[in-house]
């Protein structure tokens, strides 16, 4: 079985090696065109392109799949199968037609709900208490094909978005190994059409959601303080001073405090008033400085130890 593999950034890579486990001839693996990364935005390969370099597969880096130049290319490779992670580019309807058996997806929730790009990090902002990877049939619409396999997984309260995305990037290997290999053995998942109730959509992310407004509630500051985890990474002001915030929790704590005042400080975290409850920082950065414990920033911000309790 001939399979064209695409797919752009890390979460796509163990997929890339399911494939080439699988027994399937991958013939060509498409990702998104080198971008400008780093200090010296110098162009840089992405993750998937990195792997498959490495394993010796031919590359192509289209800017579009809309041009019957990019469409022919495609085709010459004769797919059987073409598996889509996390590609990052639309595939029109004549490219769905291409491959004899379709284009697969492998999607990061339990769909209908969290179809788009950021589906990671919207289950942890929405207080889900699980996800999974569906393999999916691809289809016009935005990941609304039917569904032909999925795995499962509980959203820990300790999951951040860096966790989860690792967690699940392994379970969609294991879905799509096991897709691949019903597929070689001439069984090919039946295909499930999504509910029609329950669809959510998951925007992209943006850095200006990374600011935190401390007139809402603590529980959901603090899943919001997870979910940007590794990026964008929630911020706010501390006692004056803009920091970036990499870990805290809700704390149910009455106060009648203006949000973002500071309640109490000491070696466990520093506690700001929020709009219900208040959030215990135990982990954050200042401006060109590194991650530290909120008992080191203190250190350096003495007087905030005088917080009344």
């Amino acid at each position: 079985m001939r399979v064209v593999f695409a797919g752009t950034p890390e979460f796509s890579v163990p997929c890339l090696e399911a494939c080439r486990a699988s027994g399937a001839q991958v013939v060509a693996v498409y990702t998104q065109p080198d971008r400008p990364a780093g200090r010296g935005r110098k162009l840089a390969p992405s993750p998937v392109k990195q792997a498959a370099l490495a394993a010796g597969l031919p590359v192509e880096q289209p800017e579009s799949l809309k041009s019957a130049q990019a469409q022919a290319t495609l085709a010459g490779y004769a797919p059987d199968l073409m598996v889509v992670v996390a590609y990052g580019l639309i595939l029109p309807r004549k490219v769905l037609a291409i491959p004899r058996l379709g284009c697969w997806n492998v999607h990061a929730s339990l769909l209908p709900r969290w179809r788009g790009a950021a589906p990671i990090q919207r289950a942890i902002l929405a207080g889900d208490a699980e996800t999974g990877v569906d393999l999916m049939r691809m289809e016009a619409g935005l990941d609304t094909g039917p569904v032909l396999l999925e795995k499962r997984t509980p959203i820990h309260p300790v999951d951040t978005g860096g966790t989860l995305h690792d967690r699940l990037a392994v379970l969609g290997a294991e879905v799509l190994a096991e897709g691949l290999r019903r597929a070689l053995a001439g069984e090919v998942p039946a295909a499930v059409p999504q509910p029609a109730a329950g669809a959510t959509y998951a925007h992209k992310l943006d850095k200006a959601e990374a600011r935190l407004d401390f007139a809402r509630p603590a529980v959901e500051l603090e899943r919001a303080v997870r979910a940007f985890d590794p990026w964008p990474v929630a911020e706010g002001a501390l006692a004056g001073e803009n920091v970036r915030i990499w870990a805290a929790q809700a704390v149910g704590r009455e106060h009648g405090a203006t949000p973002g005042t500071v309640l109490a400080a000491g070696r466990d975290g520093i506690e700001l008033a929020c709009g219900e409850g208040a959030l215990r920082i135990t982990a954050l950065q200042r401006a060109g400085g590194k991650r530290i414990s909120a008992a080191d920033y203190l250190n350096a911000r003495p007087e905030l130890r005088g917080a009344p309790k």
